[in-house]
């Protein structure tokens, strides 16, 4: 019973983690919410738009269901907040049918913005933090894991993210979602305080929270800018934001936090290995690799020394029990 009511506690810790969207916490210069007051290319603007996006009164579109397309929206106000969360509702969808749609959103929190590029409509090599929602698999090797799939990515300006891969080289963590042609509501909450980052999404309509990322160790500076880009290729998809929302998270700092200059600190993450190395998941789960040749063989190598071992083990507690037998008579 102790340890029932200690997995529930934790349960409700995690689900209660993410805001519930208090108005007081919500900082309007960084959201972006209907009619979309606001957006355009006036001085007075707080959200700026390239490429293909279309702003109505329902969504802004990144990009049309037609082939290569690119799309971006961005804040044209630079967040100086230490811990934040965002809440993004998006809808993605179209007329291609399974495997045949593509590809994708982002959602940065970067140094530049408004830079068409080849990432998700947006700029290689950039400085701060993207999170990919990827529809289109690339790798057809790489199938032990289904799209769409949602990953991070942290960079300080000199990796390239590798579409032919889809981002494993570079990725932190991720996991699968349906977000595709959903008949309900579809949502991605980012959160970052205290060097954490957590990535949850609730696409299910059932009005929770799913834990997709959960990573410690995370280095992120204030005064970048929030966007969200989309991009089309050979294949197409509607890519729709519908809101974007972000809270200020009420939390203390020790005295020399304070006092750093974090409009300084370089985009990062500590990880006990690379993420070059692709093995090891950050949050701790070990993420599935096709087995190389070497690998199997050390499998095999393991599994028949174990028998060995099992089978003299065996045999000297068989000798022993026979003389002690023998003893006995």
């Amino acid at each position: 019973i102790t340890t029932l009511v200690f997995v529930v506690f934790e349960l409700c810790l995690v689900r209660c983690d993410i805001t519930d969207g208090n108005a007081e916490h919500l900082k309007r210069e960084h959201s972006l919410m209907k009619p979309y007051q606001g957006v355009g290319s006036s001085p007075s603007s707080q959200w700026d738009f390239s490429g293909s996006t279309l702003v109505t009164s329902s969504y802004v579109r990144l990009t049309p269901d037609e082939r290569s397309k690119q799309g971006s929206i961005w804040n044209t106000v630079p967040c100086y907040l230490k811990d934040w969360e965002m809440h993004v509702q998006f809808k993605v969808h179209g007329s291609g049918k399974k495997n045949l749609h593509g590809d994708g959103i982002a959602i940065w929190y970067t140094k530049d913005r408004l830079h068409p590029g080849p990432v998700f409509g947006n700029k290689d090599q950039f400085l701060g933090l993207a999170i990919f929602l990827d529809t289109f698999r690339n790798d057809l090797h790489g199938m032990d894991r289904s799209f769409p799939y949602i990953s991070a990515m942290i960079n300080n300006g000199s990796v390239s993210y590798d579409h032919g891969k889809d981002g494993r080289s570079s990725e932190l963590g991720g996991c699968s979602a349906e977000i595709r042609n959903r008949q309900h509501d579809t949502y991605l909450a980012i959160r970052y305080s205290k060097g954490r980052l957590t990535v949850m999404v609730d696409v299910d309509d059932k009005n929770e929270w799913k834990e997709c990322i959960d990573i410690g160790g995370v280095r992120l500076p204030t005064g970048y800018f929030f966007g969200a880009s989309a991009a089309t290729g050979d294949l197409s998809d509607n890519h729709d934001i519908i809101s974007m929302k972000l809270y200020q998270l009420m939390v203390e700092h020790t005295p020399e936090e304070e006092n750093l200059d974090w409009t300084k600190i370089e985009p990062s993450v500590s990880l006990l290995k690379s993420p070059k190395d692709n093995v090891d998941d950050p949050t701790g789960n070990f993420r599935g690799t096709p087995l190389t040749g070497w690998k199997v063989f050390l499998l095999l190598l393991c599994a028949l020394l174990g028998i060995v071992v099992c089978a003299v083990v065996g045999a000297v507690v068989f000798q022993k029990r026979q003389e002690r037998n023998k003893r006995f008579y």
